[in-house]
C-alpha cells in the first residue's frame, strides 16, 4: 500500500518531468527552424511567414536573442488573452466549447473541494478508527486514509455530515451543469444563425433509395424530389462507389513522395544514381535505379486511375443508392431532413448532410442494410476486448501492492525492500505502466467506428468516445478498483450477488485512493506537459523537411497541425469528472490533484487550440449532450457507490436519505435533455427562414446553384469535374417532369418510389425525357 512517501516521491518525479517538458517548450518553440511545429495554424491562415526566410545564417536556425529567453513563460498570458468570442471566430465552436469542458471541472470541483476540506477532512481525521484496527486486526493503512471515510467509526453519527455533503455536492453539480448546458446551447444557436454560408446548410444525404428498373439512381433522385419539393429542390450528386480509386491515387501519392525524395538526394549529389531493392519493404530483390523504377511506377498508377475513374463513373454498380440533394433555401433543406418523405419509413432516408470537410467517403459505400449487422458485430467485439484487457489491468495492479508480490514472487523481497525502490514502485510504476497500455487502444476503437459505418468523422469520434469512455469505466477505473484489492481480500467478488456489488466496489474504493493520485500525476500532469511539447509531430517534421521538401507547398504538407482529438480527449476528461465525484465523499485528499490537471490542461490545451491544432471539421457543439450525459452517470454511480459503502459501515439510518439522490439526478437529466437537447439534433425552421431572408436581402443574385454544383463530389473526382450543361439546368425549372418510369406518363396511380399518388403528368414523347 502506497504511503504518503511514495505519494511524495511520485509528485516529485511528475512534477521534474513536466517541468523539464515545459522549459524544453519554451526554449524549441523560441527556435526559427520550429516555428512551423509550434505555430503551424497562423501558416495555414497566411498570418505567419518563416523567420528562416531573412536574417543572418545562425539566426535562421537559432534564436540568438537573450532577451527572449527571459520571457519564456510569455506562452501562458498569450494562451489566456484571446477573448472567447474571438477564439470561437479563430478556431471554431468546436474548439470553444472543448476547453469549457476544461472550466466546467473547475467550476464544478474549486468549491467541492474547499467544502470538502474545511467539513470532511476534520470529520475523517479526528478519529482513531484505523489505528484501532491496525493495533487489534493488523489492518494496514496509510496517512491518507487516515483523511477518508475508512477513518470513520461503525455505526458512527459522523456518516450524517457526508450524507449532507453529498447533497450539496450533488445539487452545485447539477445546477453547474444546467447553466453550462443553456449557455453552450444558446451559443451553438448564435453561432449557427451568424456563421457563413456553408453548403450543409442547404443540403441533406439521402440514403436507402429504392431500385428502379427503368430510372438510374441520379434520374430517381431528381425525378423523387422534384415531385414531392418543387419549389425547394436545386440540384443533386450521387454517391459513387470510388474506394478503389482512392487507394490507387493514395498509393500513387506515396510513389510520388518517394520519386521526389530520390530525385532531391540524386541533387544533391549526382556522382551517383540513388538505387533501391524491389522486395519487401525494400529490404530483398533486385537492386534498381530507384529514380526510374519510381517514375514507372508512378506512370503505370496514374494510368490504372484513369481507367478506373472511367470504370466508376460508367458502371451502374459504382453508384450507391444515396446521394446529396440540395435545395434553394436553408428552410427546404430543414424541413427534408427533419421528416419522413415515404409512406414507408425504411426507404428515401434523409438526414443533415454533414460538411464536406467532415464526410468520410469511405463508408458511403457500404449498403445500409449492413449496418445492423456491422454493429452487431462490433458490440461483441467490443465486449470481448474490455473483458479480455482485464488481463494486462490486473498485472498492472499487482504492481501497486508489494505485499502480494512479495507473496508470489519472495525472490524479490530483497531488491523491493529498498526504500527508493519500494516507492518508485508503488508510486510511479503503476501509472506510468496503465499509460503505455492505453496507448494503442484509441486506433483500435477507431477501426471499430468506421466498420460500423459512420459517414462523418464527427460521428466516428463520438462513437469512439462513447466506447473510451465505458473502456476506461470498467478497465481504468472498475478494473483497478475490483483487481487491485482482489490481492487483499476481494478474492469472492465473482460469487457475490448483484445487490452485494456496489457494497464491495464501494469498499474498495477508498483502498485505491493512491494509486488513482499517482495516475492522475502521471497522465494528467507529466502528460498534458508533454502534450505541448509535441516531440513527435517535431521529429516527424525535421524529418520529412531534410528528406523530402523541395517547394514551399512541400513544406506546408509536412506540418501535421493536428487536432483537439476528442474521441480521446473528451473520455480521458471524463475520467477525472468520475474520480472527483467518487472521491469528493470518500477521499477529498484527491481533488486538488484534480484541481491542476484541469487548469493546467485548459492553459495548455488553449494555447494548441490558438496555436497549432487545426481542427478537421465544424460539428458547432453537437458532441455537449454526450459530456453532459457521462457526467450525469458519473454523478449516479458515485452515489451509488457511497450507498454501498454506507450499508457496510452500520449507518442504516443514513443511508436510505441518499436514495433520493439518484432519482432526483435522472430527473434533473431528463429535464436538461427535454429542455435543450433538441437545439443539438434539431434546426429551427424559424431560425432558417430569417437567415435565407437576409441572404436574399443581401445577396439577390447570389449563383447557389453554382456554389453548390460541386460542393459533394468525391475528393477523387474533384480534378476532373466538367462544367455542367446549362440545358440540364433550365429543364430543372419546368414545371412538367419528365420521367422514364412508364407507370407514371398517363396514370395518378401510386410511384413506387414516393409511395404516394400525384397528378396525372402529360405524355412526354422521347424528345421530351430526361437524358
Amino acid at each position: 500500500m502506497a504511503t504518503s512517501g511514495d505519494i511524495g516521491l511520485a509528485a516529485a518525479i511528475n512534477i521534474l518531468t513536466a517541468l523539464a517538458f515545459l522549459i524544453a517548450f519554451a526554449i524549441l518553440r523560441l527556435q526559427p527552424f520550429n516555428d512551423r511545429v509550434y505555430f503551424p495554424k497562423w501558416y495555414l491562415k497566411g498570418l505567419r511567414s518563416s523567420p528562416t526566410h531573412s536574417g543572418a545564417f545562425v539566426t535562421k536556425f537559432v534564436n540568438v536573442d537573450w532577451r527572449s529567453y527571459l520571457r519564456f513563460l510569455n506562452w501562458v498570458p498569450d494562451a489566456l488573452k484571446m477573448p472567447e468570442p474571438e477564439l470561437i471566430s479563430h478556431a471554431g465552436l468546436d474548439s470553444a466549447v472543448y476547453l469549457r469542458i476544461y472550466l466546467l471541472g473547475l467550476k464544478i470541483f474549486v468549491p467541492v473541494a474547499l467544502l470538502a476540506w474545511a467539513v470532511l477532512v476534520p470529520v475523517n481525521w479526528t478519529n482513531n478508527t484505523l489505528a484501532k484496527s491496525k493495533a487489534t486486526d493488523k489492518v494496514e493503512y496509510s496517512d491518507i486514509d487516515k483523511l477518508s471515510i475508512s477513518n470513520i467509526p461503525h455505526e458512527s453519527q459522523r456518516f450524517w455530515t457526508h450524507v449532507v455533503m453529498a447533497y450539496a455536492f450533488t445539487f452545485w453539480t447539477c445546477y453547474i451543469l444546467r447553466k453550462e448546458y443553456e449557455t453552450i446551447a444558446a451559443m451553438r444557436l448564435h453561432f449557427l444563425a451568424s456563421e457563413r454560408r456553408r453548403p450543409d446548410q442547404f443540403t441533406v444525404l439521402v440514403r436507402n433509395v429504392p431500385p428502379d428498373p427503368d430510372e438510374s439512381v441520379s434520374e430517381s433522385v431528381e425525378h423523387f424530389f422534384l415531385v414531392n419539393h418543387p419549389d425547394h429542390y436545386l440540384t443533386h450528386q450521387v454517391v459513387y462507389n470510388a474506394n478503389k480509386l482512392a487507394k490507387l491515387v493514395k498509393e500513387k501519392k506515396s510513389k510520388q513522395n518517394w520519386l521526389d525524395y530520390y530525385q532531391l538526394k540524386y541533387s544533391r549529389n549526382q556522382s551517383k544514381r540513388p538505387m533501391k531493392k524491389t522486395g519487401f519493404l525494400g529490404l530483398c530483390g533486385d537492386k534498381v535505379d530507384a529514380i526510374d523504377y519510381q517514375t514507372v511506377e508512378v506512370e503505370r498508377l496514374s494510368k490504372e486511375i484513369d481507367e478506373e475513374r472511367q470504370r466508376v463513373k460508367a458502371d451502374p454498380k459504382c453508384i450507391m443508392p444515396a446521394a446529396f440533394v440540395s435545395f434553394k433555401t436553408r428552410w427546404g433543406a430543414a424541413v427534408c431532413a427533419q421528416t419522413q418523405q415515404s409512406r414507408n419509413p425504411t426507404l428515401w432516408l434523409t438526414e443533415w448532410a454533414p460538411e464536406p470537410r467532415d464526410v468520410y467517403w469511405n463508408n458511403l459505400a457500404i449498403p445500409y442494410v449492413s449496418l445492423t449487422i456491422r454493429r452487431l458485430i462490433i458490440a461483441v467485439a467490443f465486449f470481448f476486448l474490455t473483458f479480455f484487457f482485464m488481463i494486462p489491468i490486473t498485472v498492472v495492479q499487482s504492481l501497486a501492492n508489494i505485499e502480494s508480490l512479495e507473496k508470489r514472487a519472495p525472490f524479490l523481497k530483497v531488491i523491493t525492500d529498498i526504500g527508493f525502490i519500494k516507492s518508485f514502485i508503488q508510486g510511479f510504476l503503476p501509472g506510468i505502466a496503465l499509460k503505455i497500455f492505453l496507448i494503442l487502444l484509441p486506433t483500435i476503437l477507431m477501426l471499430m467506428s468506421k466498420f460500423e459505418g459512420f459517414l462523418c468523422i464527427s460521428s466516428l469520434e463520438r462513437r469512439s468516445a462513447f466506447r473510451y469512455f465505458i473502456f476506461i469505466f470498467v478497465n481504468v477505473f472498475l478494473g483497478s478498483v475490483i483487481a487491485g484489492t482482489a490481492f487483499e481480500q476481494l478474492d469472492s467478488f465473482i460469487h457475490q450477488s448483484a445487490n452485494e456489488i456496489p457494497k464491495t466496489i464501494g469498499v474498495a474504493i477508498p483502498m485505491k485512493a493512491t494509486f488513482f493520485i499517482t495516475y492522475i500525476m502521471v497522465d494528467g500532469w507529466a502528460g498534458v506537459a508533454g502534450e505541448i511539447l509535441m516531440l513527435k509531430p517535431l521529429i516527424i517534421f525535421h524529418l520529412k523537411n531534410f528528406f523530402l521538401v523541395k517547394t514551399e507547398k512541400d513544406r506546408e504538407e509536412a506540418m501535421d497541425p493536428g487536432s483537439i482529438g476528442f474521441n480521446t480527449g473528451e473520455p480521458q476528461i471524463q475520467l477525472y469528472f468520475l474520480l472527483g465525484l467518487v472521491y469528493a465523499v470518500v477521499t477529498p485528499v484527491l481533488l486538488p490533484f484534480i484541481l491542476v490537471f484541469f487548469g493546467f490542461a485548459y492553459v495548455v490545451f488553449r494555447h494548441q487550440i490558438i496555436n497549432v491544432y487545426n481542427q478537421e471539421y465544424e460539428s458547432a457543439a453537437a458532441f455537449w449532450p454526450d459530456v453532459h450525459g457521462r457526467i450525469i452517470f458519473s454523478i449516479v454511480f458515485s452515489q451509488l457507490v457511497l450507498m454501498g459503502l454506507m450499508s457496510t459501515k452500520g449507518a442504516a439510518l443514513s443511508t436510505p436519505f441518499l436514495i433520493a439522490l439518484p432519482v432526483l439526478t435522472i430527473w434533473f437529466h431528463r429535464f436538461c435533455k427535454g429542455r435543450y437537447e433538441p437545439a443539438f439534433i434539431r434546426h429551427p425552421l424559424q431560425e432558417a427562414m430569417n437567415k435565407d431572408t437576409l441572404e436574399r436581402a443581401r445577396e439577390p443574385n447570389l449563383n447557389l446553384r453554382g456554389y453548390l454544383q460541386n460542393a459533394y463530389v468525391h475528393p477523387v473526382f474533384k480534378n476532373d469535374e466538367e462544367d455542367t450543361d446549362e440545358d440540364a439546368h433550365e429543364k430543372l425549372e419546368s414545371v412538367i417532369v419528365p420521367t422514364k418510369r412508364q407507370s407514371r406518363r398517363n396514370t395518378p396511380a401510386p410511384s413506387k418510389i414516393s409511395g404516394a399518388s400525384s397528378p396525372s403528368l402529360p405524355d412526354t414523347g422521347p424528345e421530351n425525357s430526361h437524358p
